[in-house]
């Protein structure tokens, strides 16, 4: 392979890698325009943590999981439950490809991020939630954020 077209192939996978990282501000923002500041409760500093804890604000991140199931987007948002992967049996709550939770417009994953915080457990139906962001005082998250 020439050396020109290799160095091309390399420039453009580091595109695309980095297209699917959102900085922490940027997705503050996103979250604020679809009115997630105070949603049943969680500030945005708590699904900044989320974000953060569970894909390192990577929004193209798919994990597999031991069940078979899959967690897909930024929030990790698993598909034995609450998306449709066409892979495994799902209950599909939020009534959504699973690919779809992928979208830099953050739309459905925001969508069924909501159905999820509403329901019983609220953040606690995130384990990494739980554990690392949970009764920790976490406004850090929002520092040099502005939001107007």
């Amino acid at each position: 392979m020439p050396r020109a077209l290799l160095m091309s192939l390399v420039s453009c996978l580091a595109a695309v890698h980095q297209a699917s990282l959102i900085s922490r501000c940027d997705l503050a923002k996103a979250l604020h325009e679809e009115d997630l500041d105070g949603f049943e409760g969680y500030s945005l500093s708590d699904w900044l943590c989320l974000a953060f804890v569970e894909s390192n604000f990577n929004i193209s991140k798919v994990n597999e999981n031991t069940d078979g199931s899959f967690d897909y987007g930024i929030f990790q948002i698993n598909s034995h439950y609450w998306c449709n992967d066409h892979q495994s049996h799902s209950e599909n709550i939020c009534h959504v490809d699973c690919q779809e939770l992928l979208s830099p417009n953050l739309l459905s994953i925001v969508n069924c991020a909501k159905k999820i915080v509403s329901s019983a457990g609220g953040m606690k139906n995130w384990v990494e939630w739980k554990l690392h962001c949970s009764g920790r005082p976490l406004s850090y998250w929002m520092t040099g954020c502005h939001l107007g």
